[in-house]
């Protein structure tokens, strides 16, 4: 009978053991699990470099980059949802896709740079930058249950461009929309003089002088083809070769000199960056500043 009472001892005291390794492995895994959690990584083409980042500090380098830290936090984050959706829209879409750094993509820069653009104020920018990416963590905008490709640009001439107008895409969400807020700035108009025959060489056309100018403008004041001697380009590119901050402008020119004067800043599709400041200002939050910008769109945490 001791003998029995004995092994039933040792059995239960092997069971409790065994219960409580059980348990220590469970704890242990869920430890691992906090310290550790899964990160969205991207390459980026840096400084002729390739980098493997997290997909979060990416999103910060480019929303310091693409807008003044200055602007209003709900503008911010509104950014950095525009800056996350677009990042993951190019690498869901392109196999291996790695990020330009640059406009090609979006502007990115690192904390090194950050430092040195900011100097005494670096402290605050980046926490203010870091807390907009932060309260938005891992949010897309979503058309029809697929990320969108959430373009966006400077300033406008008071309207957005529908997307057709622009890439040669039509997009749903990408509809012209009223952005009336820039015309608050004065930084929204350029004027810019150059020589006859420097317009002349930039546009490759062989004359001495301007015979004519024929101009075809979207419903937005934009210039969706101009003609010069007969010679015809699409706005965008007629604003690519002359460098110009954007497609609605205007040209007036003499015997010697051309004059154009733009308005706006940017492509003129999708988010105005400082039509959004406004409306932050305003009281609108970022969610609703997206889905002002981004016709129909729904923000998700699709990662």
């Amino acid at each position: 009978m001791k003998k029995f009472i004995v092994f039933l001892f040792v059995l239960m005291l092997f069971i409790m053991s065994y219960k409580d390794k059980k348990f220590e492995t469970v704890k242990k895994d869920n430890v691992i699990s906090e310290v550790k959690p899964k990160v969205k990584k991207v390459d980026i083409i840096y400084n002729d470099e390739v980098k493997n980042i997290d997909l979060e500090d990416y999103v910060v380098g480019v929303v310091a980059c693409e807008m003044p830290a200055s602007f209003d936090i709900e503008a911010l984050k509104a950014m950095s949802v525009a800056a996350r959706t677009f990042a993951e829209y190019k690498i869901t879409t392109n196999k291996n896709y790695r990020l330009s750094t640059t406009t090609k993509d979006q502007c990115y820069i690192s904390v090194d740079k950050m430092k040195k653009n900011w100097k005494d104020n670096f402290e605050n920018n980046y926490n203010k930058i870091l807390k907009a990416v932060e309260s938005t963590k891992n949010e897309l905008m979503t058309y029809n249950d697929k990320i969108i490709i959430s373009f966006y640009f400077s300033i406008s001439n008071g309207y957005t461009e529908n997307c057709e107008n622009v890439f040669a895409q039509k997009l749903h969400y990408l509809k012209s929309v009223d952005s009336s807020w820039d015309k608050e700035y004065s930084y929204k108009e350029k004027t810019i003089k150059m020589s006859i025959k420097d317009f002349l060489n930039k546009l490759d056309i062989k004359s001495d002088k301007i015979n004519d100018i024929k101009i075809d403008r979207s419903k937005t004041g934009r210039i969706k083809n101009i003609t010069i001697n007969n010679m015809k380009y699409k706005g965008t590119v007629f604003r690519s070769l002359l460098s110009l901050r954007s497609t609605d402008f205007d040209i007036k020119y003499d015997s010697d000199n051309v004059i154009i004067t733009t308005r706006g800043y940017g492509h003129g599709v999708g988010m105005s960056q400082y039509g959004a400041n406004v409306m932050a200002k305003n009281g609108y939050k970022y969610d609703e500043i997206l889905k002002y910008y981004y016709t129909d769109i729904e923000i998700t945490n699709k990662l």
